[in-house]
Formats: structure tokens, sequence, C-alpha cells
């Protein structure tokens, strides 16, 4: 039976009926099409692909480039599962107009069904300003990579009185901005569940405990892809590295002894037209 996709209005249905939401991140076609095939409600394409395909130190350095590059064929390959466009750095904080201007192109050129933008208080005008040029706006509040140095590194948010009380008063007001869901990153699980007691739109944690209303992992992450570091929160659902490591290295040595390749991966030819030949 094929899936089917969960719209917008749908979130928090899900929320409302204690149905957890799953979200992983895909940044190609292929991949795409892998989770189309899996219960996985929602693909985010997200500028992590900076760091886990392009190569770079950070999440800073993603255009919109880079971003619309990599939406576009996870939309085609992802027919049935909702997609989220992760807005890039620089995208919205040169105002409302330029936020609801890159806004349009995610859903206009490369077909997003959301974008997601980081940040609390201060993105709350754009975040209305998206939500009113009708396109459904996913909040992120917590550890916010793209202002990572501001935060003093990849730190845990919200694990003293202040801070804490910050993040959930963050989280209702973009519920009243007109989010309509909220990425919580890197947060003590008692904090991240209060947040999704208090708020009437889903939660989705990453690092951020089991009572958020839904997870979100990257690709690369829990299949065990990318070594550079693997964070706590990480859990590796399989060590695909290994095995594409196997693979090369197989390939590479049945290349060089002539086993690869055999005569069954090899095209014929007539004897008659082969005789022509000599």
């Amino acid at each position: 039976m094929e899936k089917k996709k969960v719209m917008i209005p749908q979130l928090k249905e899900f929320k409302q009926q204690g149905q957890k939401l799953r979200m992983v991140t895909a940044y190609d076609y292929s991949a795409a099409v892998v989770v189309n095939n899996t219960p996985i409600e929602m693909i985010l394409v997200g500028d992590s692909l900076g760091m886990v395909v392009l190569g770079y130190d950070s999440t800073v350095s993603v255009t919109m480039e880079d971003m619309l590059h990599h939406v576009k064929p996870v939309v085609r390959g992802a027919r049935n599962t909702m997609v989220v466009a992760d807005m890039p750095f620089g995208s919205y904080q040169a105002g409302r107009k330029e936020a609801v201007r890159n806004a349009v192109r995610f859903m206009k050129e490369a077909g997003a069904d959301c974008v997601k933008l980081e940040g609390g208080l201060t993105v709350l005008n754009t975040v209305k300003a998206i939500v009113d040029a009708g396109i459904p706006v996913m909040g992120h509040i917590g550890l916010t990579p793209q202002t990572v140095s501001q935060l003093g590194g990849f730190k845990v948010q919200g694990k003293d009185v202040e801070t804490a009380k910050r993040l959930i008063y963050e989280a209702q007001q973009l519920e009243q901005a007109g989010a309509s869901s909220l990425v919580i990153e890197c947060v003590p699980a008692v904090v991240a569940k209060l947040i999704t007691e208090q708020i009437s739109i889903p939660t989705i944690g990453i690092g951020a405990g089991a009572d958020c209303d839904g997870q979100v992992l990257v690709w690369h992450d829990l299949l065990g892809m990318f070594d550079r570091f693997v964070p706590k929160f990480v859990k590796q659902y399989a060590n695909v590295n290994i095995l594409i490591t196997e693979a090369l290295i197989g390939y590479a040595e049945e290349v060089e002894k002539g086993l690869f390749p055999a005569d069954k991966h090899c095209f014929g030819i007539q004897d008659s037209v082969l005789k022509t030949l000599y």
C-alpha cells in the first residue's frame, strides 16, 4: 500500500493523538526515494549538507543556491513524504522582505512543503511574515548551529533556570507567530518535555529526549556514514561506512587481478561480425 503524504494540518492531529512524527535528513534523489519507501513522515533537507555533503567546516557557508540545488531532487524523489527546506544563514537575517522572497523560492522553485529557520524571539516577526505569505514554517530553538559562535560552541542549551524559561517562552511565542512545528535541539529532556506540554504544535527533538512529539536525525549520522564526530544524541542504526569501504576495496582488488569484469559482465558479438574485423 502506497504511503499517504502527511500534510501541514495533520501535524497537530499527530500531537493530539499521541502519534510520534519521524523525520530524517536527505540531500539527494536516491536518498529521498529510499525514505519515501519507509513509514517516515518527513524529510528535512538540512543545511547540515554543508558539512556532510559539501565539506564545509560549519553550516554558515551554505547558500540559497546550495539549498535549492539539493531540495529539488529530494522533492522529486519523495512524492509521498513531507519535505522541509532549511533556510540557510543569511537568507532571512537581512529583513522580512528578503526572508519571504527566499521562502517563496523554496516553495515555487524547489517544491518544498515547508521551510525551517533557526531562532527564538529574534525571528518572530520573520516567522509571522513568512506564514502570512502562505508558507508553513517549522521553528528551531535550543542549539542553533547557524549562530553557534554566539552560543559559545556546540553546547547543551537551557541548563539553568533563566535559559530554560526563555526556551519555553520562545516556543510559545513561535507558536503565536504561526509556526506549525518546532525543532528542539540539544536541550535537557525535562525542559523539552515542559515545552512540548505547553504548546499545541508538535515538537521534534534532536538531543532533546523522548518526550518530544517526534524525532529527527541526520542521514549520515544514523547510517554511520560520517565519522568526523558522533554527537551524544546520535544512535547509529547501521555502519554503512564500513560496508562501502569493504565494497570499494573488493572492487579495487578484483580490477587489479583481472577478475572484474568477468564474462557475465561483458557484451558479446556474432562470430560472423567478428570475422570481418580481422
